[in-house]
């Protein structure tokens, strides 16, 4: 029976195998959430923040990367020091996480797949514009999507993601290179300014929280049990592991950034928001180099777009596959039972795969309905604070094995991943149309 009191008894492994060399041939778990994390819309808000501040807040992308290798790290750790998964940790809380996560999951799960699937369209349709429409090309993503992640298990899934990760980082870097960064503003951009105009402080707080991943960070625990890495012996390997995701993560943030800075900003070109605005940068990449680099962009595009799709596709779907398990059994998740592929080949799975997929083109042909596209806000920007702060409470608690508690430099840095987080939080429902609401 799961300890959901806070006492140390049943949560340690039963023992601490010798520990791995931490080597780059065991890296996975890091590329995956590294592909899921980054999706268009950063891409486009790292842009954006380029075009608007040339190379002022390269720190600040940095910055955003170092706050998301702790809560990674964190999220690794539990499951690796206790052998339990996060859920089960979350449950051990109280009913309140339970709440919180099922409506989260259904909620986020519903419009994420939508925009997920209009995401992998986009450069779909650039790349074949009369092949057909763009909803057809969105349901044909999530369909590839849904089919890919069914009937594959964890270790295709990463081959494919580790391929796809390439492509994206092929592009990003050559498109730097492209546009010929001017290194000293590069270095001067290191130095921790802000932007001398109004609301400068959030917009520089929202690109720190923007890079790279929400819900994601949780799924990195589950990705590394699904790797086969249960206990204390794997931690060095997940460290090295979770570094090397957020150094990819960094390399694509900080190269559209430097096409940002060099292609806008210099230009003074404003682009959209949101996915369709690198449609507009294929379109200025087309008339400053020429076709073939537009159309090798809107490859990475698309690469990008995809894995974010079919990471959540898998990761949260194991996820919502853990949590069913944990409420049918009230007995303790174990790491084991993900190692063991158990979780992928389960109902719950493929259910919450179904519902990725099936649900969310209603909204592909009716719009995004406005009630719920709130809530989708306010629980996406909730997430990440119950993370860290869950985070917090389970790694400084009896729940965790002494020698794998939170540190002062852990403690820190959730500390500020917490505080960042609550700030963009309460922003967001600030800014929603409340009124409009009810």
């Amino acid at each position: 029976m799961a300890d959901t009191t806070g006492n140390t008894q049943g949560t340690e492994a039963p023992h601490d195998p010798r520990p791995r060399k931490a080597s780059w041939k065991y890296i996975g778990p890091g590329i995956v959430v590294a592909a899921t994390g980054v999706g268009a819309g950063d891409l486009v808000a790292t842009l954006i923040a380029g075009s608007n501040f040339g190379y002022t807040l390269l720190w600040a992308a940095v910055v955003g990367c170092l706050v998301k290798i702790s809560l990674a790290e964190a999220a690794g750790r539990w499951h690796l020091s206790t052998g339990r998964t996060l859920f089960d940790g979350w449950a051990s809380l109280g009913r309140w996480t339970t709440y919180f996560f099922a409506v989260y999951v259904v909620v986020w799960g519903f419009v994420y797949g939508a925009a997920a699937m209009s995401s992998s369209a986009l450069p779909l349709q650039a790349l074949f514009p009369d092949v057909m429409d763009l909803k057809w090309w969105a349901i044909a993503s999530g369909l590839v999507g849904l089919v890919f992640v069914w009937f594959n298990k964890y270790a295709v899934f990463e081959k494919v993601m580790t391929v796809l990760v390439g492509v994206m980082f092929l592009v990003t870097v050559y498109l730097a290179i492209r546009v010929t960064p001017n290194l000293p503003d590069v270095f001067a951009g290191l130095l921790p300014v802000l932007p001398d105009e109004k609301d400068s402080v959030l917009n520089t707080l929202g690109l720190i929280g923007g890079v790279g991943g929400t819900i994601t960070l949780a799924a990195y625990g589950y990705w590394v049990n699904a790797k086969g890495w249960t206990d204390t012996g794997w931690m060095k390997v997940m460290r090295l592991d979770n570094r090397v995701a957020y150094a990819t993560t960094g390399v694509f943030v900080v190269a559209m950034l430097f096409v940002g800075a060099e292609l806008l900003h210099s230009a003074n070109i404003a682009i959209a928001s949101g996915d369709k605005g690198l449609i507009q940068l294929s379109d200025i990449l087309e008339r400053e180099y020429g076709t073939a680099t537009a159309k090798f962009f809107l490859i990475g595009f698309f690469a990008t777009s995809f894995t974010s799709l079919i990471g959540v596709w898998h990761g949260v779907s194991l996820m919502f596959a853990d949590f069913v398990a944990r409420q049918r059994s009230k007995a303790q998740a174990r790491a084991e039972e993900v190692a063991s592929g158990e979780r992928e080949r389960s109902w719950p799975f493929r259910a919450y795969l179904l519902w990725l997929t099936f649900p969310p083109m209603i909204l592909l042909f009716e719009g995004q309905p406005f009630r719920l596209i709130i809530l989708y806000g306010v629980l996406g920007a909730a997430f990440l604070p119950f993370l860290a702060g869950t985070l917090m409470w389970l790694l400084n608690s009896s729940r965790t094995p002494r020698e794998w508690r939170n540190g002062p430099v852990s403690n820190a840095m959730l500390a500020a991943a917490g505080l960042l987080f609550l700030v963009l939080c309460l922003k967001q429902i600030w800014d929603q149309p409340w009124s409009e609401f009810f």
